[in-house]
C-alpha cells in the first residue's frame, strides 16, 4: 500500500472537454472514513525557454480567461494524443515564436496543481533559435504578442505580476540560478 493512499470507490465522468476532463471519485481515506475528490484529467504539457542570439528570452502575451488578464508566459501549449514532449515543445516554439530549433535541453518535470489536477509540465530550454523561413500558424482562438526580454527585465515584470505564472517564474528562477554558477 502506498503512503496515505485514498482508493477509489466509484468514479463519475462529469465533462469531457477539448483540453480537459472532469471527474468526481468517492475515495475511502486512510482512516477509514470517505470522501469525494474533484479531479481534472489533462493529457499534459510543454514549455519552452527560447533564448536569442543576443541573449533574450522570447515570451509571449495572451489573454487568460480564468483570470480575466493578460499575462506574460514562455510558449507553452497542450501535448497532442500520441505527441511526445520534444515535438510539442518545437510545435509550440514555432507557432507562437516563428522559430525553430536542432537543440532543446530538458530542464525540469512538474505536476501544476496536484490538489486537483493531474497535468505534467515539461520543461525545455533552447539558445540555437534559427528564425522559420515560412510563418507557422498557431490555433486560430490564440491571439498573442511576443516580447523580448532581459533576465532584467524579466525578472522587473514578476514584481509588476505581468509574469504571474507558475512555469515562467519556474523558468526565471531556473535562468537566475543558471547565472549564480
Amino acid at each position: 500500500m502506498k503512503k496515505f493512499e485514498e482508493k477509489t470507490i466509484q468514479s463519475e465522468k462529469i465533462y469531457d472537454g477539448k483540453v480537459v476532463h472532469l471527474q468526481v471519485d468517492d475515495v475511502t481515506l486512510p482512516n477509514g472514513k470517505t470522501s469525494k475528490r474533484e479531479i481534472i484529467k489533462h493529457p499534459g504539457a510543454v514549455a519552452i525557454i527560447p533564448i536569442t542570439k543576443d541573449n533574450k528570452i522570447i515570451f509571449v502575451e495572451q489573454y487568460r480567461k480564468p483570470l480575466e488578464k493578460s499575462l506574460v508566459e514562455i510558449p507553452a501549449g497542450k501535448l497532442e494524443h500520441g505527441e511526445g514532449p520534444e515535438t510539442t515543445a518545437i510545435r509550440e516554439l514555432e507557432e507562437e515564436t516563428g522559430y525553430t530549433t536542432n537543440e532543446l535541453k530538458f530542464v525540469a518535470s512538474f505536476y501544476t496543481s496536484p490538489g486537483f489536477a493531474d497535468e505534467l509540465m515539461h520543461i525545455y530550454i533552447s539558445d540555437k533559435l534559427e528564425p522559420l523561413n515560412e510563418k507557422i500558424e498557431g490555433d486560430e482562438d490564440e491571439f498573442l504578442e511576443l516580447l523580448e526580454l532581459t533576465l532584467e527585465e524579466a525578472k522587473q515584470y514578476v514584481k509588476e505580476n505581468r509574469i504571474h505564472d507558475a512555469k515562467t517564474n519556474y523558468a526565471i528562477l531556473y535562468l537566475e540560478t543558471l547565472e549564480m554558477m
